[in-house]
This record gives C-alpha cells, sequence and structure tokens, in this order.
C-alpha cells in the first residue's frame, strides 16, 4: 500500500476550495454498449444504474465475491452505451474482471484508455464559472450528462452531487478536449495539476485506489455510504452479500477518518497509535504552510476529537469532509 503524500501553500488550497481550476487527466475510460450492457453492469456495481435513467452520472465500484473493492468507477449513462471513468491503476483489474463477466453476446468492451481524456473541473466558483463560460448545452442539475458539440468533436459533460471532489467531470477525445478546456480558461479557470486534483480529493475525504483502497477493503471502510457509492435497494450484484450484511446487522471494524497535525514538519511513519497500540495508518497527506491534513482508516472505537500519534507526531482526528476550522485553525498571517 502507498503512501501519497502531497505539498500545497494557502493560496493554492484557498483556490481549490473558493475558485475555479480545471485539471486535464488521461484516466482509464471504457465503453460499454449492447442490448444486454445495463443488466450486465446492473449486476456488477455497487451503485443503482436503473434508478437515475439515462444521461445520468454515478459513482461505485465492483467487489469481488467477498465484497472487497477491485475498482472504483464515475459511471457516464446514455441511452445506448456507458463511458467507465477509472483510476489509471484500475485498468488492468478491470479489462480481467469485463473478460471474466461480461459475456460478448451480451455487450461489447472497449478500452478507450490512451484514445479520450477527461478534464475536471475543481473549486466553489466551478458552477458559476461554467454557467458563464461558452460551453453549451450544460447539465441541468448534479447528477446529470449532456453531450457538448465542439469543433474537434462530441464532449460528454457531467455535473458532479455536491459530496464529490469536484464540480464537473467532461470525457472525450484528445482534441475537442483542448477545445473545451480553452472555453473553461477562456471564461476564467484556472489550470491545475494532477495535484490539485488529487488535493481536492484530500479536502473531500474521498478515498483512492491504491492509498485508502487496497484488495482487502470494503465500501463502508471508506465511505461508500457517505459518499453515494452504494445502493441498499438495487438489488444483487458481486459482493452484495457481505455489503448488505454489514449494513443491515453489523458493522465495520475501522473507518476512513481525517487527521489534523499542527506545524509542517515531515511526518516519521504512517503508522497510527492511541492508548500504546496502533489503530490505524496514514494513506494521504496534504501539506499546508502551518498543518499538516490527512486521511486514515482508523479503528472504529476511536473517536472523533480523540488525540493521537500519527506519524509520530501529535494528531487530532476529525469527521470527514474536512470542515473550514480543521483547515483555517491556528492559521499563520
Amino acid at each position: 500500500m502507498r503512501s501519497l503524500e502531497l505539498s500545497a501553500g494557502r493560496a493554492r488550497v484557498d483556490r481549490l476550495r473558493h475558485g475555479a481550476v480545471v485539471v486535464e487527466s488521461e484516466p482509464a475510460v471504457f465503453r460499454i454498449e449492447g442490448t444486454g450492457a445495463l443488466t450486465c453492469l446492473q449486476g456488477l456495481l455497487t451503485n443503482d444504474l436503473i434508478k437515475p435513467g439515462d444521461h445520468s452520472l454515478v459513482y461505485g465500484a465492483l467487489l469481488t465475491p467477498k465484497g472487497m473493492i477491485v475498482v472504483d468507477y464515475w459511471v457516464i449513462r446514455e441511452p445506448d452505451r456507458f463511458t467507465l471513468v477509472a483510476p489509471p491503476a484500475g485498468r488492468e483489474a478491470s479489462l480481467d474482471l469485463f473478460r471474466r463477466q461480461i459475456p460478448p453476446r451480451l455487450a461489447r468492451v472497449d478500452d478507450l484508455t490512451g484514445e479520450v481524456a477527461a478534464a475536471w473541473l475543481l473549486g466553489g466558483q466551478a458552477f458559476p464559472l461554467l454557467a458563464r463560460s461558452a460551453v453549451r448545452p450544460i447539465p441541468e442539475a448534479a447528477g446529470r450528462v449532456t453531450a457538448v458539440d465542439t469543433t474537434a468533436g462530441p464532449v460528454l459533460l457531467a455535473l458532479a452531487h455536491e459530496s464529490a471532489p469536484f464540480s464537473a467531470l467532461a470525457v472525450g477525445p484528445a482534441a475537442a478536449m483542448r477545445t473545451l478546456v480553452a472555453s473553461l480558461t477562456a471564461a476564467g479557470a484556472a489550470t491545475g495539476t494532477l495535484d490539485d486534483l488529487d488535493a481536492a480529493r484530500v479536502l473531500a475525504g474521498w478515498p483512492t485506489l491504491g492509498a485508502e483502497i487496497d484488495e482487502r477493503t470494503l465500501p463502508q471502510e471508506v465511505r461508500f455510504d457517505e459518499i453515494g457509492g452504494v445502493s441498499y435497494t438495487k438489488g444483487c450484484y458481486v459482493g452484495q452479500e457481505t455489503v448488505a450484511r454489514l449494513h443491515f446487522r453489523g458493522h465495520t471494524n475501522r473507518e476512513l477518518r481525517g487527521l489534523v497535525w499542527t506545524g509542517a514538519d515531515p511526518l516519521a511513519d504512517s503508522a497510527i497509535v492511541a492508548d500504546g497500540r496502533e489503530v490505524g495508518t496514514v494513506r494521504s497527506t496534504l501539506a499546508l504552510d502551518d498543518r499538516i491534513i490527512g486521511l486514515a482508516p482508523i479503528r472504529r472505537e476511536v473517536e472523533v476529537g480523540a488525540d493521537v500519534m500519527a506519524g509520530g507526531r501529535n494528531a487530532t482526528v476529525v469527521a470527514l469532509p474536512f470542515a473550514p476550522d480543521d483547515l483555517d485553525r491556528g492559521r499563520v498571517a
């Protein structure tokens, strides 16, 4: 399991919180279409694809039969096909799973990784900026998708729900994406980097594959209930029995929490210790000018507000997503 270390000054974090930033990336992207595409994906994804209907954006994951996360996706549903956007690290696992669980006679899977790009619009001013930009049409509500025609081809544009670490997601051919991004920067969006995308994820308390999510992670351990990544009414899917049993009859032994360290001294290691025993590991950190914040799966008996030793330093456990006080408390002028 890797530990993701990021650094950002106050101006950069304030821009992510209160401005508008566009970040281009090259995720793993798959297109699934055919008469059985909806049935196949509905039986695999943790979330419901049927209820939101066409032109929708849904977040969810594919699990092992024992309920462990294999890879998570943002799924764009169109009337005749689905576009799945995953972390690059999830590409090979996705292809293997699709080969084994999606019959070619029911649905065709195309790996578009490297052929299409993505752009993520971040920040508190992202929606107003999108509204005043030349990009048209834009979706009418959160969780909805439209097709935007550009001079270089069509782009799918989706608005995210409030809990997501981004405000809008666009997916399309690289040339078309450059045209759309140019429209956003012309309207005032700042150009960001992949570190900005990760920083926004940490601020939102959102897990990622390879850091907070590994081959032993259950959806409820990484806030899937809170971030809308799982449905308990959609019916059966691979791994559903374990997920439902935990939801209705039990609980996980650990939960994803936030950590706040005062001061900017580097951490010595990833261990989290409370009352003399190890209770978790630090997975992602974001260093600010006067503090460090981080994400960590922690034993559920360690309550929010508890003081722990994390990375060899004193830290406070906080609820996710991070509140303004967590970021601004004790701020150095």
